[in-house]
């Protein structure tokens, strides 16, 4: 099956990704429709777990914002599309709170299976990077405070998302 794609950039480098519109398409339609409004644009990825995740997608984190960040969305929520993908390096799902049916702009990409396994069946896997993990690496690779907050520079999202045109 030949899945729709959407390029994450980012400073630093370009991330691909295959978006599962088979099992979670309102998700899928989601980011899409978020990145083609511009909504990513200068996005950061705001936590970051060694061999967990790395996550981004919150307005809070936008040069300027008043928010803290990891607690801002599109002002709506997309019920959850639990499924059978599990949460293996490169997977795609989406961030929410205690509440299931909270997701809205937040992702997360995940760094391992071992991190990750526990996720599956909770989180709404939608997709998967096929090209870029180096750079999924670079973003995990920055210095980070206990927490899993970026010390210093912020890695961003300098072109927001976008879906790619394929054959």
């Amino acid at each position: 099956m030949a899945y729709p794609q959407a390029t994450i950039e980012t400073d630093k480098g370009t991330i691909t990704v295959e978006l599962w519109d088979d099992v979670a398409p309102n998700h899928v339609n989601n980011m899409l429709d978020l990145g083609g409004k511009g909504f990513y644009d200068g996005l950061g990825f705001h936590r970051i777990l060694d061999n967990f995740v790395i996550q981004g997608g919150c307005p809070n984190t936008k040069e300027g914002a008043n928010g803290m960040p990891g607690t801002g969305g599109p002002g709506y929520n997309v019920d959850a599309e639990f499924n059978d993908r599990k949460h293996e390096e490169g997977v795609l799902s989406m961030a929410r709170s205690a509440d299931p049916n909270s997701a809205g702009s937040q992702f997360f990409i995940c760094l391992s299976r071992g991190g990750c396994q526990h996720l599956d069946g909770e989180y709404t896997a939608f997709g998967k990077v096929i090209d870029g993990m180096d750079v999924v690496e670079a973003i995990a690779g920055v210095k980070k405070d206990g927490n899993g907050f970026p010390e210093g520079e912020m890695p961003r999202m300098t072109g927001g998302i976008k879906a790619v045109e394929t054959a």
